[in-house]
């Protein structure tokens, strides 16, 4: 060791100091989530149940109409400033064209306006994306040959945009990931006098193992046939992901989200620091899972892996988190 360090046999630096109380850890800390980093993760299904437990994700239930309002409440009253809600609907009412989309009495609509009404300061962001509506679970319209059409799925994902601002949505949030759908949403929408709706765009989402227990939860696990990957993203690719993100931005995107979001830190803190956009990431299903799963076999402490995970996507740059574990989160993060 030079000399330089050493004053009577030690070093005269001593990382270790800083953490030897509580207070000295809080008082240094860099990175400190909040729950204004917080966006709830919410299932909506449109039975008359308050409450469906979704089985591969514990702790999560599909509300009714009436529970997500009083969710809206319990958001606000938790300082959280937003919830992405997903539908589950009954089978009988997908087809192959997702129509179910496009009704505007439909789940998505109705749960907007109850949970406006009852907590119009709470932020409501919408999936923008037709696999919980489609018979085949894909996020868009089929050819002959199973391809997921781009031109044609985004003609239709421009309407149900449409039709979720004019419930009132906060926010439209494409998942698609289909080319050119910011630029089409962003134009009809100013078009029809909804220019300050935000979207939120799906940038850099890739085709992952971990979305296992989500498709569980929208329904659409029993019906997807093949995979995603020609219009998901290929978790071996980083460039494409700033081509992705650089292509939304142009378009119109007022905010851009990476998916997954643990796996995917490094894609976090790339896109956050080229672009200096609102970057959000998703903490999804199966992350959840994972966590929850560990800690009911005892093998690690939830909530530390909670308030863990969540400071290292703030610590990666992230601007906020869509996660499931929001709520609790809140109750974590507000002590």
């Amino acid at each position: 060791m030079p000399k330089s360090l050493i004053t009577g046999g030690y070093p005269s630096t001593r990382l270790r100091r800083l953490r030897q109380h509580d207070w000295a850890r809080r008082l240094v800390r860099e990175t400190k989530p909040s729950p204004d980093d917080l966006v709830w993760g919410m299932i909506v299904h449109d039975g008359k149940e308050p409450r469906v437990p979704v089985k591969s994700m514990p702790g999560v239930d599909r509300l009714n109409v009436d529970e997500a309002a009083k969710a809206a409440v319990r958001a606000r009253e938790l300082g959280i400033p937003a919830i992405a809600i997903f539908p589950h609907i009954n089978a009988a009412k997908k087809n192959e064209g997702g129509e179910e989309a496009l009704n505007a009495d439909g789940l998505i609509p109705t749960v907007i306006q109850a949970m406006k009404a009852a907590a119009p300061e709470v932020g409501i962001a919408c999936d923008v994306a037709l696999d919980p509506f489609t018979s085949h679970g894909h996020d868009g319209l089929l050819n002959e040959d199973g391809y997921v059409l781009n031109d044609e799925t985004v003609a239709v994902l421009t309407e149900q945009a449409l039709i979720q601002a004019r419930a009132g949505a906060d926010i439209v949030a494409p998942s698609d990931m289909m080319d050119g759908r910011i630029g089409a949403i962003r134009g009809l929408l100013d078009e029809e006098g909804f220019d300050n709706v935000m979207i939120l765009s799906y940038a850099a989402k890739y085709a992952s193992a971990f979305y296992g227990p989500y498709r569980d939860a929208v329904g659409t696990a029993s019906v997807l046939k093949g995979d995603k990957k020609t219009y998901q993203m290929d978790f071996g690719n980083t460039e494409e992901a700033l081509r992705e993100v650089a292509m939304d931005i142009q378009e119109g995107a007022d905010m851009v989200m990476v998916k997954p979001g643990l796996p995917y830190l490094d894609i976090v803190q790339r896109v956050s620091s080229e672009f200096g956009v609102p970057t959000l990431v998703f903490q999804i299903s199966g992350e959840y899972a994972q966590i929850k799963a560990a800690a009911a076999n005892g093998w690690l402490d939830e909530d530390k892996a909670i308030v863990e995970t969540l400071s290292a996507f703030k610590r990666a740059g992230a601007s906020g988190v869509i996660t499931y574990f929001a709520e609790r989160a809140a109750q974590l993060l507000g002590k």
